[in-house]
């Protein structure tokens, strides 16, 4: 890989990692989930002028834009509230050995021994980070932060049946599709979604445009420059940097402890991880797997 595209691959990295924290400063805000629409509204806003309609595709794009854009992302972002940025950052790592497991029972993958023990290393990880005297009385927490990555891992059948489609139009139109979807949940579960909206903070506000702008415009277009130029083997492994720079940022701006527990837990997990990214399943695709922030 060029040194360039090296850097961009790193800074990449450093976005997703880093929104962890973000998304934190924008909970002190706003309701999570209503935090999440109001995101897929900027989303939409910009790249829908943009995004060609991809009729085809619409009724897959819909269906994904439950799964994906309310469904998953309203159970990171509640588990969000009762979990530290780091913690998260590792736990949402969960979701490729889903992908693998779906892979295996949908798709006929083989897992092999090896996957199988990457698989038991990282559910063991995350075993030995639930014991955080941090996480005590937030258990409920953490599992909706593993269900949103079990969820990630649903979204990936589901593009894996979609074929082909423009990175860009599938973000714009999945966006537009999700905002109404958040905002009605929001208003079964949440409350002060208003106030929130006619008060809203230059933090909130600049929460929401980086997670619009910063994540998914400017990150993702880098992304799909990588994998354009690069094998998907070689970009891949780089996703593992993810949850490093989510515990760092924690760590650095948010007061995180950096436990033995954290650090434990955190390798076993990556370890595994890192197996089954090496040795990977159809259903891993690296499109999907930057849509977990």
């Amino acid at each position: 890989m060029k040194l360039f595209d090296l850097l961009i691959a790193l800074l990449i990295m450093m976005i997703w990692g880093f929104n962890f924290v973000v998304a934190k400063w924008g909970l002190a805000y706003m309701p999570p989930i209503f935090l999440m629409a109001l995101r897929f509204a900027a989303v939409a806003a910009i790249l829908l002028p943009f995004a060609r309609i991809p009729r085809a595709k619409l009724r897959e794009i819909f269906f994904l834009s439950v799964t994906l854009g309310c469904v998953h992302f309203s159970l990171m972002f509640m588990g969000l509230t009762g979990v530290n940025a780091g913690a998260a950052a590792i736990a949402i790592q969960l979701q490729v050995p889903f992908a693998a497991i779906l892979a295996a029972i949908f798709f006929g993958d083989k897992l092999g021994w090896r996957r199988a023990l990457g698989m038991a290393a990282a559910f063991a990880g995350i075993v030995v980070l639930a014991g955080e005297p941090r996480l005590t009385g937030h258990t409920g927490s953490l599992l909706l932060v593993i269900a949103a990555s079990f969820m990630w891992a649903v979204t990936n059948i589901q593009i894996k049946h979609m074929g082909s489609v423009d990175g860009f139009a599938l973000s714009a139109w999945m966006s537009l599709f999700a905002v109404p979807q958040l905002l009605i949940v929001s208003a079964l579960l949440e409350s002060g979604q208003i106030e929130a909206l006619l008060h809203i903070a230059w933090p909130a506000a600049g929460v929401i445009l980086y997670m619009a702008v910063i994540v998914t415009v400017v990150s993702y277009g880098m992304w799909y420059h990588l994998l354009r130029n690069y094998s998907v083997n070689q970009a891949m492994p780089f996703t593992l940097l993810v949850p490093v720079f989510g515990v760092m940022s924690g760590v650095l701006l948010l007061d995180e402890p950096f436990t033995w527990r954290l650090v434990a837990g955190g390798l076993a997990t990556l370890a595994g991880v890192g197996i089954i990214v090496v040795r990977r399943p159809r259903l891993a695709e690296p499109e999907a797997t930057a849509k977990t922030t």
